[in-house]
């Protein structure tokens, strides 16, 4: 009896040593622990001003207790602010008519409710806008002039979110004969003139949406965060730009529910950047919530997302993080390796306390067999 005892523990201690070797190394998608787990603040790209807002917001509270809402909308605001990297807040990234316009979102993990905002003009604090969407609308998104109109009665200021750069990026692309564009199946050939336009009469309805135009590394680098505290409460949120020379009107995955960021107390959450246009189109961040939920770690839940998207859209650039609700998470990307070999990403949590911030990183995937001598890149 002592014997089996004593396998039994030396089998114990083993597969301990191994699942955490298993944590702690990983390739594009390692699942990391932020040692003492909450509470937490993880966001995409290298944006430490935001993520040290958010960190020290939501430690105005022990535990961060009640200041997810807080940090999240915090965090991004500063970015916004600061217009990182330029594609977050004004003065960058116009549609075809040299506009900006934001797109962003706040979700509450234990109430499921959301705040959102698409083609916000004339307003320069989206996220602050759509955490008054959360608060004082029985609504979950609003869009254009009627999202401007709300921020308007909410107290909001009209701002031009146009500048001097802004300008010159419309007329340098409108002198390079509007290239490259987001139309297609239309006259005169889009890929040679700035319209206007009109469709085609006949046109090959199968052919890929994403063959002819890729989003460069610097064109879509949208902030999504997500906040938790020592209870496992959970908020996320979202802001960005979007892309360059869009149609105006468009709407990108930021402000969708479950494209941009996604979470449920129950589970955790997922935040993701990239192609909208193209992530929408899966939801990723629900997908990677929905993997946790049927029993999946966070690193595989990422990687089925990737492996997801890829299924059909094999040039996609993005990022997926996933955090489950005791404060485990994991990133994927999958991106030209000529665009970006790693995505780079920030975590603020208690681990080490004399530098709680932190920027990390993972390799990004690419399929190798993927043509690229036919695609226009957008940078």
């Amino acid at each position: 009896m002592k014997k089996l005892i004593e396998e039994f523990v030396f089998l114990f201690c083993l597969a301990s040593i191994v699942r955490a070797k298993s944590t702690l190394n990983g390739t594009s998608s390692e699942q990391r622990s932020t040692g003492q787990l909450l509470p937490m603040v993880i966001n995409t790209w290298p944006f430490s001003v935001a993520n040290e807002e958010a960190w020290r917001i939501l430690n105005l509270k022990k535990g961060g207790i009640g200041q997810t809402r807080d940090a999240v909308v915090g965090g991004i605001s500063e970015c916004e602010r600061l217009q990182c990297h330029k594609e977050v807040g004004y003065g960058a990234n116009p549609d075809e008519r040299g506009d900006v316009s934001l797109d962003a979102l706040v979700m509450d993990g234990s109430t499921m409710e959301i705040g959102a905002v698409g083609d916000l003009r004339r307003i320069r604090s989206a996220i602050k806008v759509a955490r008054h969407v959360l608060e004082h609308t029985h609504h979950t998104l609003l869009v254009g002039d009627g999202a401007a109109d709300f921020a308007n009665a909410m107290g909001f200021p009209n701002e031009t979110l146009n500048t001097a750069e802004t300008t010159a990026m419309t007329q340098n692309w409108t002198e390079h004969n509007c290239q490259p564009n987001f139309w297609r199946n239309v006259y005169p050939d889009p890929k040679s003139s700035c319209g206007p336009y009109k469709p085609l009469n006949s046109w090959d309805e199968h052919a890929s949406r994403t063959d002819q135009v890729e989003i460069g590394p610097d064109n879509h680098d949208t902030i999504t965060m997500a906040a938790i505290d020592e209870e496992g409460n959970i908020h996320v949120g979202t802001s960005t730009n979007g892309l360059r020379h869009t149609l105006p009107g468009r709407v990108g995955d930021a402000s969708i529910p479950g494209s941009g960021a996604y979470a449920d107390n129950e589970v955790g959450a997922a935040v993701t950047t990239g192609v909208g246009d193209t992530m929408m189109r899966f939801l990723p961040s629900l997908l990677a919530v929905e993997a946790m939920r049927a029993g999946k770690t966070p690193a595989e839940a990422v990687e089925s997302v990737i492996k997801r998207i890829r299924k059909y859209s094999n040039g996609f650039c993005g990022g997926v993080i996933a955090i489950d609700r005791f404060g485990n998470y994991s990133v994927a990307c999958n991106c030209r390796p000529s665009f970006k070999k790693e995505f780079q990403y920030m975590v603020s949590s208690s681990v080490n306390p004399n530098q709680p911030t932190r920027m990390e990183s993972v390799t990004c995937s690419w399929d190798l067999s993927i043509p690229t001598s036919k695609q226009t890149v957008l940078w």
